[in-house]
């Protein structure tokens, strides 16, 4: 449904009408539209009616269960949008000086610390815009460091064959070639791989800790060892963050460089390309390098002379002049400060206990999950391991038996009230379903999910066209996938009888 579709000519939505009928003056004549533009026409209650009956068709979070794996589809609660969305935050101009914002830099420099603290790293930038941009960020500092020793021999940067697709775009947009190594039967990083991969030639590993496959590495001191030895350095993907929040940290692990998705594990709203916040945090030796710009606090000499909490300290951005070895500005401004203000609420709501409860939960539900599942007799991809935050499973079997791939199984879950998981993703494992149930999911949503598999699987055996033609409850039914993608058509254009209308 289209809001052409309930277009009328001569119909209009007075209330939001220009108010000037010399609104035109001053454009050059040349400028000027010489036809009506192709807009439509509808009342305001038409509009109202039309995009409120498109939001009752989304899946979303608040909606559906939302178990997209390697995405931590978590509930993102109220209060943090409620005080991100105060007054005086709304009203702050982005050119306004440091000196009207002591409040927000407050809680921006209170998140920086948050971070720090759970990262166990050295300094955190809250600058990137997205996980993409704080990935970008990460690899782009580890490049100015090896510069900076004049190192400049180290041109590859290594990457295991279950990362996230944006870790070798991301190698590959900073002037890097990617080395990819295998992962072994357990779902761990091959060790012999990773030796005979690095050298002298080494800029770094991208690696995600619980990885894509679901698993911890066990051995990522060794790890770390084998990479630091080369001289390279360990960039941490944190899209899994959730899984160890409050439990172990990266800096521990040995890690130099991590990008934190706070619109993820933070909960703060996210989905649809945006918005997003990937903030970064480094060790010691990459702190010079931090995009800007970075809150600073300034004590005042005058702390704890009934001064308050913050005993009268200042804060300010930090820029070029402090900073000269920064990567500099990686967008207009001082980054997503609205979803930086919710993951920051979300923070101090849960403080250091309610992480680790995040953390807890989020896995207790995955391995709850992963066992019902395997009960039920569906295919786990590593049933030797303990799943951390997310778990795979393969529908091969199913597939082998009755014709229904992972896709179709997908599709009929939407009939039954679930947004699938991640589809054939990571590509190590046939037939993919990647699985991550949060830890905001009850027992009773978590049973519900597996009796919908088991009813797909009986369906798969029983009615195999049936699935195969799913969804069937959906305002779009199941697309040409291929075709789509070739032949994208996103331009509306009015048929005769529209035109007429």
């Amino acid at each position: 449904m289209l809001i052409f579709e309930r277009s009328h000519t001569g119909r209009r939505n007075a209330a939001q009408a220009p108010h000037h009928a010399t609104i035109a003056d001053g454009i050059p004549a040349a400028l000027l539209r010489q036809d009506r533009p192709l807009l439509p026409e509808a009342s305001e209650m038409d509009v109202v009616r039309h995009y409120t009956r498109l939001s009752q068709k989304n899946f979303s979070i608040d909606t559906h269960f939302y178990p997209l794996g390697s995405c931590t589809m978590k509930y993102n609660p109220r209060a943090c949008n409620t005080l991100a969305m105060l007054p005086n935050f709304l009203a702050r101009h982005p050119l306004a000086p440091d000196s009207t914002g002591q409040g927000v830099l407050a809680c921006l420099y209170d998140l920086q610390e948050i971070l720090k603290d759970v990262t166990g790293m050295a300094g955190v930038s809250l600058m990137p815009m997205a996980g993409a941009q704080g990935e970008f960020a990460g690899i782009a500092m580890m490049r100015a460091y090896h510069d900076a020793r004049n190192d400049t021999a180290r041109t590859e940067i290594i990457v295991p064959d279950a990362a996230h697709g944006t870790n070798p775009a991301t190698a590959v947009m900073c002037g890097y070639t990617v080395k990819e190594i295998p992962t072994d039967a357990n779902g761990d990083v091959d060790l012999d791989a990773l030796r005979a991969a690095t050298g002298p030639q080494t800029a770094g590993l991208m690696l995600t800790n619980p990885s894509t496959l679901g698993v911890f590495e066990k051995r990522i001191t060794d790890i770390q060892k084998i990479i630091h030895d080369a001289g390279g350095l360990l960039y941490y993907d944190g899209a899994n963050l959730n899984a160890i929040l409050g439990k172990v940290k990266p800096g521990d692990m040995g890690f130099d460089v991590i990008h934190m998705n706070l619109h993820k594990t933070f909960s703060t709203p996210h989905g649809g390309g945006g918005p997003g916040a990937g903030a970064v945090g480094v060790a010691q030796r990459l702190l010079p390098f931090l995009p800007l710009p970075v809150v600073e606090k300034l004590p005042s000499p005058l702390a704890g002379e009934g001064l308050g909490e913050r005993g009268g300290a200042t804060y300010r951005y930090l820029t070029e002049k402090d900073m000269p070895q920064s990567i500099g500005h990686l967008s207009a401004f001082t980054g997503n400060i609205g979803i930086l203000l919710r993951a920051y609420v979300y923070a101090r709501m849960l403080g250091a206990e309610g992480m680790n409860r995040v953390a807890e939960f989020a896995t207790l539900n995955a391995n709850y999950l992963m066992a019902e599942l395997g009960k039920a007799g569906f295919t786990v991809a590593f049933p030797q391991r303990r799943a951390s935050h997310e778990f795979i499973v393969s529908m091969k079997p199913l597939k082998d038996a009755t014709g229904i791939s992972a896709m179709g199984v997908a599709k009929r879950l939407l009939d039954k009230g679930f947004h699938p998981p991640t589809t054939y993703f990571p590509m190590l494992v046939p037939e993919c379903l990647l699985i991550e149930p949060t830890e905001t999911e009850s027992k009773e949503t978590l049973d519900a999910f597996v009796n919908a598999m088991k009813e797909i699987r009986d369906e798969a055996h029983a009615t195999p066209e049936l699935v195969k033609g799913a969804p069937y409850t959906m305002p779009v039914r199941r697309l040409d996938d291929v075709k789509a993608a070739r032949e994208l058509d996103l331009t509306w254009k009015p048929t005769a009888s529209a035109s007429a209308a």
